[in-house]
């Protein structure tokens, strides 16, 4: 299983469920965040970028998650030091570009386990220690996790998102999260 799937997945099984809220998107079902999400690799494959392109994305919004969560789904490989993506691919006027469509599809039959992710972590590795984090954690559809905004950009609170993402949790990108505890994601994502 690929990253991808497990967004397809969490879309058609937890339609009624909320999967993210965070300013200024308001708060957005599992079907809803897949369409963000895929909005946003339509954009990126319409220049057809060959496997394992860098990407990142700085905005500070949740426009960060959503490009991290479609570089996964397009195989290439999230990396907080390389040029951010365009503002265009963002919900501008390369968002769910028409061009990238059949690249998009074309690319899933190239995902797999070993699909980077980042450096140092493929997606099927993510993925067991997701589970095996979410076994200890117990989050499952029910959770709902306040996060903090300003941390966005650490591995800490995108392991946290990542985390959310597999248990099909709610997660709520805030202002303030005075619960957050960041330690247990530590481990989850390289620096």
């Amino acid at each position: 299983m690929c990253l991808r799937h497990l967004l397809i997945q969490r879309a058609a099984r937890l339609q009624e469920r909320q999967a993210l809220t965070a300013t200024p998107w308001g708060t957005l079902g599992y079907p809803a965040f897949r369409n963000r999400v895929e909005g946003v690799a339509l954009g990126l494959m319409a220049t057809e970028p060959p496997p394992g392109a860098r990407l990142s994305s700085a905005t500070g919004g949740p426009w960060d998650w959503a490009c991290e969560v479609a570089a996964a789904c397009c195989g290439l490989v999230w990396d907080p030091g390389a040029a951010p993506v365009a503002a265009a691919l963002l919900g501008g006027d390369q968002f769910n570009a028409e061009a990238g469509r059949q690249p998009y599809h074309d690319r899933e039959a190239e995902l797999q386990d070993a699909t980077l992710l980042m450096d140092g972590l493929a997606q099927g590795e993510l993925l067991r220690r997701l589970a095996r984090l979410n076994r200890r954690l117990g989050w499952d559809h029910t959770t709902t996790v306040v996060l903090p905004m300003t941390q966005l950009a650490t591995p800490e609170l995108r392991g946290a998102l990542w985390s959310a993402l597999y248990a099909g949790s709610h997660a709520v990108l805030a202002a303030a999260a005075p619960d957050w505890q960041p330690e247990a994601f530590r481990e989850l994502l390289p620096d």
